[in-house]
């Protein structure tokens, strides 16, 4: 137990070297870490309520009575705002993309491993929601759910079900061929052991790194709904809603639109420089 125990600390040390090695991947996971810390202690950064409306004091400009980056066409503290939208952004990127990787696992380990029929009608299932665009898909089930932060997550949790069930399905189809599930078979182990103590861990390597890439989608999808009415509803603050409210003043007041485009901007950039490291770093034919 305690030479395993070693052996697994050696591998985790030995992937974190790989990842910080890697110099674009080190920024990502830097970008992740500080937007991770604003979601955490937004309560501690802002500097105003962000859903206080100051009667009188809508477009000022940056740095102007205490508000740092301006205020909105309702009085509101920009930066405030932005930094709950931060919040707002992880969850739901976070839930969604956990909420599709346990369904989606779960489909894709049965129809991988036992085939036949219930192969075909999972997977045949996963085609038809593979149909629609990523995002139409999305804004169909809001349609369906109604508004809310909850039914955004489901929405786009469901969204990427079907990537991770052919991730996953694909993975199986090449495990379960090895011998050593083989042997663990012939020694009368149940389908549920051999599914989740031998099979599942061959799959991690890849989900992890999907999941990370999703978690960028998850987090732009969020936004676009919310920039469509569809997502969070006012007067939570989110990246999307406040893009959706700085378009109709761009020239009287630009900060509005340009700096929740850049929030975007550099989480969408920051997880997918992390995904790529990860992938890399989890690649045994990579050196890095």
């Amino acid at each position: 137990m305690t030479q395993a125990i070693v052996q697994e600390t050696k591998k985790r040390n030995t992937l974190l070297r790989k990842l910080l090695k890697n110099k674009l991947a080190t920024i990502g996971l830097i970008i992740v870490t500080l937007m991770g810390i604003v979601a955490i202690f937004a309560p501690l950064i802002a500097t105003h309520p962000p859903n206080e409306m100051i009667v009188g004091k809508s477009f000022l400009p940056m740095n102007t009575e205490g508000h740092l980056l301006g205020t909105d066409n309702y009085g509101r503290d920009l930066f405030s705002r932005l930094v709950y939208g931060t919040r707002i952004s992880m969850i739901v990127g976070i839930a969604a993309v956990l909420f599709g990787a346990v369904f989606g696992t779960l489909l894709g380990l049965v129809a991988g491993y036992f085939g036949g029929r219930i192969d075909s009608i999972i997977m045949r299932t996963m085609d038809g929601l593979f149909a629609f665009p990523f995002i139409l898909l999305a804004i169909t089930l809001m349609t369906v759910l109604g508004q809310g932060l909850v039914n955004v997550i489901v929405a786009i949790g469901i969204a990427n079900i079907p990537g991770f069930a052919r991730l996953v399905r694909g993975q199986v189809l090449s495990v379960k061929e090895e011998e050593f599930v083989e042997v663990t078979h012939s020694l009368g182990a149940t389908h549920t052991r051999i599914i989740f103590s031998h099979i599942l861990p061959n799959c991690l390597a890849p989900l992890i790194v999907y999941g990370t890439m999703s978690t960028a989608g998850a987090i732009i999808s969020e936004a676009a709904l919310s920039f469509l009415g569809l997502g969070v509803q006012p007067p939570t603050a989110s990246w999307g809603s406040i893009l959706k409210d700085g378009k109709d003043f761009l020239v009287l007041n630009p900060q509005m639109a340009t700096f929740s485009g850049i929030c975007i901007l550099l989480t969408v950039l920051g997880i997918n420089l992390l995904g790529d490291g990860l992938r890399d770093a989890l690649d045994p034919k990579m050196k890095v």
